[in-house]
């Protein structure tokens, strides 16, 4: 039989629209010969849910709009993901669950057993997990239908797993000889890879073919790649979706041959992409139309505004200059040169008489003391004023530029630097924001050359540098991601690193006092394996004394 992957974008909550799409790809499917096609996890309400699964009309909408798609789609049979009700005495109230829509009903159900609470996830709060799952028959094939998870627990793949059991090996030894699995799977550097080895491993320990259909899109924080992938008994892979946008893949489950659709090669082009992605639907699902991005004539800016371009378009981006007392007439000039580059609005507004002003109010409560970083943070502070009245003005979201080495050592300034509705490159090291940049130039030198040469400074005070106050980046970057992804200790870091143990115990503390920060910034895009957001918990009132 033919069958189909329907990668697709769904919106959280948006049921009408969400099941537009199902049945428009599964039209086309049944127009090209498919039989069946899958969507992915929770395609009907949108993943994740989170706590709207807790709204009684939420979840009656889940039943509602799935029996309207197998009303639609007769003469192809569906699958699709849902919330549906769970069952009694569990504790909760819902189900993570997959529906085998056929004839115009819904034919058979089958709930997510794995349920993860981990980093992003936090299904278990959610969720109840389902008590057993059954196969079913179609076309020939003993079916083993599982859901995301369901899928990430394989013991000749796992060196440490996290459940007892395996959903997969109990299906297969129950007669199954096919896989499918509906993922919403997030996106971060490697996990295409990661995700491919893993259903390679089921392939070639059970000798069945795997089919998975992954969720792409921006949800929030939270990007998804699709990157939808089937493979032989062998675990090769003989059908693949695009990565980052919609696709309709085909393949035949008795010659096990597929399309090989082609995918986006590389770290620094799929990161890149992902945050295209992840800002363009943050965006629209929010109901934007334009964007605000402070330009610094620095690299960060730079990047971010790029990013916004190809991400809405150029017409729709707004660069704003914003130079103050130390503002040196290179970074006016090199913020000027990219905007005119990306071809985006640019407004220049000085905030030297708000600074001014600011400080003319606070003289009689400074007096006789030594300006220090306060006077630097008025200067941050005038300019988020400013991004956040055009914001209010004129209906854009303002887009904050800090990276993850700022972020994670507190180099920022609240309701300064950090004001905005989202923070695109609050996951990239300061190292990858100059590997993304290259990237950026190598299709079009858009990004000046002196904001990808001269040192990085804040300029808010004379001849100030980033350098001052902190290690250089290539040292940082590398003390966070064994910090923050990791949790390695200090004296590993400085085994490990070959860096000084003091300079390693002093960015962590940093790192540890940021904590009320970056609880207070905008949300991210998440590309790492583990970035700041709600995928990261840390107490703020605490000592780390470990």
């Amino acid at each position: 039989m033919k069958i189909a992957l329907g990668q697709i974008n769904s919106t959280v909550g948006d049921f009408s629209g969400n099941a537009a799409k199902i049945i428009e790809y599964a039209r086309r499917a049944q127009a090209s010969g498919a039989g069946l096609i899958l969507f992915p996890e929770l395609s009907i309400c949108g993943y994740p849910p989170r706590d709207l699964v807790e709204r009684s009309t939420f979840v009656a909408r889940n039943r509602q709009t799935a029996e309207h798609i197998a009303a639609e789609t007769r003469g192809i049979a569906v699958i699709c993901g849902m919330v549906t009700p769970a069952e009694s005495q569990t504790g909760k109230s819902v189900m993570n669950s997959a529906a085998l829509l056929m004839d115009g009903k819904i034919a058979f159900l089958q709930s997510k057993m794995l349920l993860p609470n981990y980093d992003v996830f936090d299904e278990m709060r959610n969720f109840a997990p389902a008590r057993r799952q059954e196969l079913f028959s179609f076309c020939g094939n003993r079916i083993a239908l599982t859901i995301c998870e369901d899928a990430w627990n394989d013991k000749l793949f796992w060196p440490k797993r996290l459940y007892k059991v395996d959903p997969v090996e109990t299906l297969i030894q129950e007669g199954g000889n096919f896989v499918l699995n509906i993922s919403a799977s997030p996106f971060w550097i490697g996990k295409r890879e990661f995700r491919r080895d893993m259903l390679a491993s089921i392939a070639r320990r059970h000798k069945v073919p795997v089919a998975l259909v992954n969720q792409v899109g921006g949800n929030d924080s939270l990007v998804f790649d699709g990157s939808s992938l089937v493979l032989n008994r062998e675990g090769q892979i003989i059908a693949q979706g695009k990565s980052f946008e919609e696709d309709l893949i085909y393949f035949d489950s008795q010659t096990l041959t597929g399309d090989l659709h082609e995918q986006i090669p590389g770290d620094d082009a799929s990161a890149y992409s992902a945050l295209v992605l992840g800002t363009r639907d943050y965006m629209q699902k929010c109901g934007f139309r334009k964007a605000i991005v402070g330009l610094s004539g620095g690299i960060d800016s730079a990047l971010t505004a790029a990013i916004a371009a190809d991400a809405v378009g150029p017409e729709n981006v707004i660069g704003v200059g914003m130079p103050g007392p130390y503002s040196s007439p290179g970074s006016i000039d090199d913020a000027r040169a990219l905007a005119k580059n990306l071809g985006i609005r640019f407004e220049l507004l000085s905030i030297n008489l708000a600074y001014e002003a600011y400080r003319q109010i606070l003289q009689p409560v400074f007096a006789g003391m030594k300006e220090d970083v306060t006077e630097e943070n008025i200067q941050s502070r005038a300019r988020g004023m400013l991004l956040m009245a055009m914001s209010n003005k004129l209906g854009a979201i303002v887009l904050s530029t800090g990276n993850k080495s700022e972020l994670g050592v507190g180099y920022c300034t609240l309701y300064g630097d950090m004001v905005g509705g989202l923070a695109v490159i609050s996951d990239v090291p300061k190292t990858l924001v100059y590997r993304l940049s290259h990237y950026v130039n190598s299709r079009r030198a858009v990004i000046p050359q002196a904001s990808l040469e001269k040192p990085p400074s804040a300029e808010l005070r004379p001849d100030q540098k980033d350098s001052d106050s902190l290690p250089p980046y290539e040292v940082l970057d590398a003390v966070l991601e064994d910090y923050i992804e990791d949790s390695h200790s200090a004296e590993q870091i400085a085994a490990d690193r070959n860096i000084d143990l003091a300079l390693v115990r002093r960015v962590m503390g940093m790192v540890d006092r940021a904590e009320y920060k970056r609880q207070q910034a905008a949300p991210g895009l998440k590309i790492s394996p583990k970035a700041f957001g709600y995928g990261r918990r840390f107490p703020i009132a605490a000592k780390s004394e470990a």
